[in-house]
């Protein structure tokens, strides 16, 4: 790691204006230089894993000087006793368990006559039965008077296929729960004795799954339909060799996911219709592109149009007779964005974003802790930017703790006490000039910060959506990315179907095995559940 430059500590009394100018230069120069060490010293890991060498070892601090009981989150920054491990107090396991098996154990020596039985000492044992089972299914065929044929019919689970239900929602489960590799998987089943092939265990997770992709979709609609608010993420999701980017939507309800080669506005809008395929110019349309500045000419030339509906993007673009890609850019977005909100979108739904740019639609928020950390990010350079920042990312987290007690219980009294906070942290000025321009940044997106103080009920930070996504994360470490279309269409509706059932407190493999005919359960339709849920927290 470079050194991090210092700069001299000059009493305020002895700094002329010329000084003061001089430090600030010196500020943004030293921060250029930090900024540009760390660029080249990312590039040379680069080259070496090129190489086939390793990138320089990252050592973290020693953490043997903190407090054992010191613990964080993204929701408590500033850290917090660790709570104590679930499950920790002794409880029944027989209560809860369902015996399957019941072995009577005698004593080894010879029970003395007289002796009087006083019952069990009962000892619980769990055990993992893993075993083939082979069924040979010899379908009758009968020849009627007539030459007909008359043969038996496989059970409905089967569907033609030579592996069963059950096998195959263990090899769904397996690889989009587990995260194993289909190599992993093939080497694993054949070490059981299951006769199998590397072609037949992708069939397995990629055919057949009609049902799933609908559940999916399915999802979404009711999801934004029901719910107040959503908070929005991307990352990145090769495919075919390509980089493309994986786009979460979501809350406390639901998770939905779509991989796509691009994250631009008209991206998102595309998602947000939920399988629609249509663009509208409707009034939505018109007041989104003249916020936009769209040219009065290319809004003249749409306007012969309005209240017209295009059914594909194919007859859209016959239409769109604007030259420049700007202005098609916005025009498409205006239309998209009807079209959403005529499919039932509400106009006040909430969306809670890390400031990216594509999800500034309808009414925005902003995570109060992807803001914090471009304070956080600063790179002070001597001792007084130290303090400063210190005490200004203080300032900053305990107005975070107010808003949190103003989502509990909102008062009107408090909230201008907010507000009033807010306007003295990010508008003061303090010797650190690459600060105070961050914290007039910030304060330029006051409304979106604050959005909590109109809507109690949407969450001050994205956590749930960046731990959503973590997923396709770890699928992208350990796989890389996917090969085909179908793959790359699996892998977002599984870890779509997996994330939401977890929200709903429900279990994937029992959700796996109802959908696949075998279930000891009856889990309904996720996204009648969704709506369910949501109503009953209202």
């Amino acid at each position: 790691m470079s050194k991090k430059i210092q700069l001299p500590d000059i009493p305020e009394k002895e700094q002329t204006p010329l000084v003061k100018s001089l430090l600030v230069l010196l500020e943004q120069f030293a921060e250029r230089i930090q900024l540009q060490d760390e660029e080249m010293a990312s590039l040379k890991d680069e080259i070496n894993i090129l190489k086939g060498e390793k990138k320089r070892p990252q050592f973290k601090p020693s953490k043997m000087d903190q407090n054992s009981h010191s613990g964080s989150n993204d929701d408590d920054p500033k850290g917090s006793p660790p709570k104590k491990r679930a499950g920790s107090n002794k409880r029944s396991k027989k209560d809860q368990l369902k015996i399957h098996h019941t072995k009577r154990i005698a004593p080894d020596e010879t029970v003395p006559e007289g002796s009087r039985f006083k019952g069990y000492r009962e000892f619980v044992v769990q055990e993992l039965v893993i075993e083939v089972h082979n069924t040979c299914y010899k379908l009758e065929r009968w020849l009627t008077p007539e030459g007909k044929y008359l043969t038996g019919q496989l059970p409905e689970n089967i569907n033609n296929q030579h592996f069963g239900p059950k096998l195959k929602s263990y090899v769904l489960y397996q690889h989009h729960h587990c995260q194993t590799t289909q190599p992993l998987l093939l080497e694993q089943l054949r070490e059981w004795d299951i006769d199998i092939s590397s072609g037949q265990i992708n069939q397995l997770l990629t055919s057949g799954l009609e049902a799933f992709h609908d559940e999916k979709d399915g999802i979404l609609q009711a999801g934004l339909q029901a719910s107040s608010y959503i908070t929005v993420d991307d990352s990145g999701a090769r495919h075919k060799g390509k980089n493309g980017v994986v786009t979460q939507m979501g809350n406390d309800f639901f998770a939905w996911f779509s991989s796509t080669y691009s994250k631009s506005r008209v991206n998102f809008l595309e998602l947000l219709r939920a399988g629609k395929q249509d663009y509208q110019l409707t009034e939505a349309a018109f007041s989104y592109m003249k916020n936009q500045k769209l040219p009065k000419e290319s809004l003249e030339k749409l306007q012969t149009h309005f209240n017209q509906h295009f059914m594909d993007k194919e007859r859209w673009q016959a239409l769109l007779s604007i030259t420049k890609k700007r202005h098609q850019r916005i025009a498409t977005e205006g239309a998209l964005l009807a079209s959403v909100l005529h499919h039932g979108l509400c106009e006040d739904l909430a969306i809670i974003s890390d400031d990216a740019g594509q999800f500034n639609i309808l009414l925005h928020g902003l995570c109060w802790i992807h803001a914090e950390r471009l304070i956080h990010k600063l790179v002070p350079l001597n001792q007084s930017h130290r303090e400063v920042l210190d005490v200004v990312r203080g300032q900053i987290w305990t107005l975070y703790d107010d808003l949190k007690t103003y989502k509990v219980a909102p008062e009107s009294g408090k909230r201008q006490e907010i507000e009033q906070t807010f306007d003295e942290i990010f508008t003061q000025q303090t010797s650190f000039a690459t600060l105070n321009k961050a914290l007039s940044r910030l304060f330029k997106n006051k409304d979106e910060l604050l959005l909590v103080l109109e809507r109690p009920e949407v969450p001050l930070h994205t956590n749930g959506s960046e731990t959503d996504i973590r997923d396709f994360v770890k699928k992208r470490k350990v796989s890389g990315g996917t090969r085909s279309d179908e793959g790359r269409r699996c892998r977002d509706t599984f870890i779509c179907l997996k994330k939401t059932c977890r929200k709903l407190a429900i279990s994937f493999w029992e959700y796996l095995n109802a959908r696949l005919g075998i279930g000891e359960l009856d889990i309904g339709y996720l996204p009648d559940l969704i709506k369910e849920r949501v109503a009953a927290t209202i």
